[in-house]
């Protein structure tokens, strides 16, 4: 089977495409400002389901690219979520995450067609290996990390030769085998035959798997001068590269921090021991590990504005942009001169950040992007 293309969404360098902005949807309670420093068993999965809903609306009002919807046994399933808020919605895309090792490809291409039909398209995938053994034996899945990497290889080859219509679809590999497959229902968008796709993850598994068959590495932010070496494999391949943030913003940077440190205390030591928890879990995922080693050998500032502060008390996808408006635009284009273009952003709380982040620092985004088109960037990240 030849290996898949990958999608290219414009035909011009990675990193002068307009950049994309992108919210993880708190599936676990978005009027929950204490989520990530609760443990997981607590967590109700349909408890605010229409403050979700809402939640997707607003951020399609506001000019939002994507919604985020995470996977994982507390959450709702993503896919269903998918279909619900995306009928709500008008013009924003939905995310939702998959794992391949929990269901089949031929039916996980059945799945996004169905979907995609009820939105016209509006359907983004984030694909997500696993963060950690414990939770995937929840599902089935006994593999090792290398040997997830290998199925989601695979299944993703099934997939895109599905989407590419190239019937019968034959494939023998370790993992996944699957004899004359095909699906009458095609991918239904105005301007493309499959759904954009994501791979999240800061291995050199989850890299090389995001060249083969995705068109946008997703990787936990990073210091710029630490990102730029391990992005540049990726932007060299032609993918975009995104990463993933909490945001703190208020109307000045004393603001923001006082809004970060509070979001500290309330966590307390009972955050600390739910992060203690998911930590035990999640230890063969390297871009967390990464952060949590950020967070422990160096200062809580790695940057002006990149603050691990929330890290201990809230995990590693707490890692948080900080700052006024002026300093998060700064922030944004810093990583931009390195040649990320897609931001994934999550908060505490999430709808008053994201109405900020809409009103007062987005329209500043656009602005600046006309006035500085993006240069090219070479493989050494120099303005050329």
């Amino acid at each position: 089977m030849p290996a898949p293309k990958t999608f290219r969404s414009e035909m011009m360098p990675v990193n002068a495409r307009r950049m994309r902005f992108h919210w993880s949807l708190p599936s676990s309670g978005v009027a929950d400002q204490r989520r990530g420093a609760r443990f997981r068993n607590e967590i109700n999965q349909f408890a605010d389901l229409d403050r979700q809903r809402d939640f997707c609306v607003r951020a399609d009002e506001l000019g939002l690219d994507s919604v985020l919807l995470p996977i994982g046994f507390q959450r709702a399933d993503p896919t269903v979520l998918a279909t619900v808020f995306g009928l709500a919605t008008k013009r924003i895309n939905l995310m939702p995450a998959s794992r391949p090792a929990v269901i089949s490809p031929t039916h996980f291409v059945q799945q996004v067609n169905a979907v995609s039909a009820f939105t016209n398209g509006r359907i983004e995938i984030n694909v997500v290996s696993g963060q950690g053994s414990d939770e995937l034996r929840y599902y089935g899945d006994f593999s090792t990390h290398d040997e997830r990497y290998q199925r989601t290889d695979e299944f993703w080859t099934i997939c895109h030769a599905l989407w590419r219509r190239e019937f019968p679809v034959n494939f023998e590999g370790k993992f996944i085998h699957v004899e004359g497959a095909r699906i009458n229902q095609p991918f239904v968008s105005p301007d493309r035959d499959r759904p954009y796709i994501y791979i999240g993850g800061s291995s050199d598994q989850a890299r090389q798997l995001a060249i083969k068959h995705a068109d946008c590495l997703l990787r936990v932010v990073e210091p710029p001068e630490q990102l730029k070496p391990k992005i540049e494999p990726a932007l060299a391949a032609g993918i975009e590269v995104g990463i993933i943030s909490n945001l703190i913003a208020g109307p000045t940077h004393d603001d923001a921090l006082d809004a970060g440190r509070m979001l500290a205390q309330n966590a307390g030591e009972r955050g600390k021991a739910a992060v203690a928890e998911w930590r035990s879990k999640t230890s063969e995922s390297v871009g967390f590990n990464a952060i949590y080693q950020l967070a422990e050998e160096r200062s809580s500032w790695l940057t002006p504005y990149l603050w691990t502060g929330l890290v201990p008390y809230m995990g590693p996808m707490a890692i948080s942009l900080i700052g006024d408006p002026g300093e998060i635009v700064e922030s944004i284009f810093e990583y931009r001169r390195i040649g990320v273009t897609q931001f994934m952003f999550q908060a505490r709380p999430d709808l008053p950040t994201l109405e900020f982040f809409g009103a007062n620092i987005l329209p500043k985004i656009r602005q600046r992007e006309e006035q500085e088109p993006a240069a090219a960037v070479d493989s050494i990240g120099e303005k050329r």
